[in-house]
């Protein structure tokens, strides 16, 4: 095992990062200070990496003074290293699966092959594999089956024709959206959008009303990622309107309103207004009680538990160590083992970035150790774990944590 005086620091961290882009419009700590609304001395100890700059509202304070994108100060996407195969293995796929993406809305020039292979029973069940694979936080496998599957789904939506046709688009609407969160979860941001467009184009052609707005939900999320608060809070409350008009007894309709409720809740907490933030999550606590068991409807999971995590996600959101793990204390304990491992691993990240606020280290380790035994590279790749783990090693010789931070790559 390297001692620390052996570890090699290659990597940039976000307040290099963020140094970098400083000097880049020609200013002074000071200035960006000025712009950020942060003072001197917060921006001193955010580039020095003496201050944590893992969390999203924050960092969406500093993309707005420097007119960047949030990759560009946290560093997206990461390249897995050497020391995890499964990794490397998940992002040997993205270019192919972004090839693809490309190829929506153009002919699909099919084979003959390819014609008389068309099977939508057989799309739906290779379809529902990728999805279990996605809820598994599965990159390895999603990125090896997506290439294959969405061009054959795209084939099957350019030559059906009537009910069947709505059903392809149906179909390769949830393809895109596989697509959409194994770029996302490997942090290439700007194939993610593209997918997520993919996903809205596709939904539409279903002429679903319920299936078109569960598209807007991630569409309101790509706006919302970039701080552009207004953008996103208006796709939400058109969404949430156009729901009131949808009969309320069917449960994919009180599922989407949750949905939508526990959207605004996390635009309002990146955008510091914790008294809205938390309005909203009661409206989704509301919802999820009156559908009364966890559901997925159009692939997004909704009800008790998914609002439970996301009652810990908020303060989380906004730096509140506190109020998170208390909340977490509860959440944890009633926590579905068989609930899907790509959210029980985000619990359990946002579980250890808020001991890592409150001064807990070893307690927010454990939690990310957690979390990496039910989803590996999705732990590995987040943005918080990985700035965090770095800041911990600095100022802790934990066997364990510098193993750790080897797999994530940031020792």
């Amino acid at each position: 095992m390297p001692q620390r005086s052996d570890i090699q620091w290659g990597a940039e961290t976000n307040g290099q990062r963020l140094a970098r882009l400083r000097k880049r419009r020609r200013w002074d700590q000071r200035k960006l200070a000025t712009e950020s609304g942060y003072s001197l001395s917060a921006v001193k100890k955010f580039e020095q990496g003496n201050r944590s700059l893992d969390r999203a509202d924050v960092i969406l304070r500093f993309v707005k003074a420097l007119d960047c994108h949030p990759t560009e100060i946290t560093g997206q996407p990461y390249a897995p290293p050497d020391s995890d195969p499964d990794g490397q293995a998940a992002a040997a796929s993205v270019a192919a699966v972004r090839r693809v993406l490309m190829r929506h809305g153009r002919p699909a020039w099919p084979t003959e092959q390819e014609v008389s292979g068309i099977d939508l029973a057989g799309l739906r069940a290779r379809v529902a594999q990728a999805n279990a694979y996605r809820q598994r936080s599965a990159l390895a496998k999603s990125g090896a089956v997506l290439p294959g599957l969405l061009r054959d789904l795209q084939v099957a939506a350019d030559l059906c024709v009537g009910e069947e046709r709505r059903l392809a688009f149906g179909l390769l609407a949830s393809g895109y959206e596989c697509a959409m969160q194994y770029l996302y979860k490997l942090g290439h941001t700007a194939a993610a959008t593209l997918a997520t467009e993919r996903v809205v184009w596709c939904a539409e052609a279903t002429e679903d009303p319920l299936r078109r707005l569960s598209s807007r939900w991630y569409d309101a999320g790509e706006f919302l990622s970039i701080g552009e608060h207004d953008e996103a809070g208006a796709i939400i409350d058109d969404a949430l309107t156009e729901l009131s008009s949808i009969r309320a007894s069917r449960p994919e309709a009180v599922s989407l309103r949750g949905l939508f409720h526990l959207k605004a809740s996390l635009n309002h907490a990146r955008a510091a207004d914790g008294k809205a933030a938390e309005m909203q999550l009661q409206k989704a606590q509301e919802q999820a009680n009156r559908l009364g068991e966890d559901r997925n409807d159009f692939e997004l999971q909704f009800g008790p538990t998914n609002t439970a995590i996301w009652s810990v996600t908020l303060p989380v959101e906004m730096g509140r160590g506190k109020d998170a793990v208390r909340r977490a204390e509860q959440v944890t304990a009633s926590l579905p083992a068989d609930y899907a491992p790509e959210r029980r691993s985000h619990h359990w990240i946002d579980v250890g970035r808020a001991h890592f606020y409150n001064g807990q280290r070893d307690e927010a380790l454990d939690a990310f150790l957690t979390a990496e035994r039910m989803a590996p590279q999705a732990t590995r790749m987040h943005a918080g774990v990985r700035e965090t783990t770095r800041m911990m090693v600095h100022t802790q010789r934990r066997s364990s944590l510098v193993e750790f931070g080897l797999r994530l790559g940031v020792v």
